[in-house]
């Protein structure tokens, strides 16, 4: 898909839409995505940080980050929330994915605008 108009409209998505990219195959691009270093934290540095704590092969650019899918997540670390709500709740859902279970620091920040999220997501399961 090549329709970058679409990205102001999921800007709070594309932490999620990156976990989700890492198993894809082939190469995800995302960029005009400049709005998330404004968000609660600098989402570009910290979701390709964060991802490739966990094996994703995620390359920061200027305006978002480009991933290389088809990766197998290991898991077997600690993440780093950035009091981010949205890296938190896609992080999580990182860890549902990887080899290993991995532990995020100060997870409780998903309360700010999905208290109900851990809940939800372990009826799924």
């Amino acid at each position: 898909m090549r329709n970058w108009s679409l990205i102001p409209r999921l800007i709070d998505e594309i932490p999620v839409i990156a976990v989700m990219a890492t198993q894809a195959e082939g190469t995800t691009i995302i960029k005009n995505a400049q709005d998330l270093r404004n968000k609660e934290s600098d989402r570009i540095t910290a979701v390709v940080t964060e991802l490739r704590k966990l094996g994703a092969d995620i390359d920061e650019t200027a305006d978002g980050f480009v991933i290389n899918g088809k990766k197998h997540l290991k898991g077997g670390c600690e993440i780093e929330t950035y009091h981010d709500h949205r890296l938190a709740m896609s992080m999580y859902i990182a860890g549902l994915i990887s080899k290993s279970s991995i532990n995020i620091n100060d997870f409780q920040w998903v309360n700010i605008s999905f208290p109900e999220f851990e809940k939800l997501i372990t009826s799924l399961q």
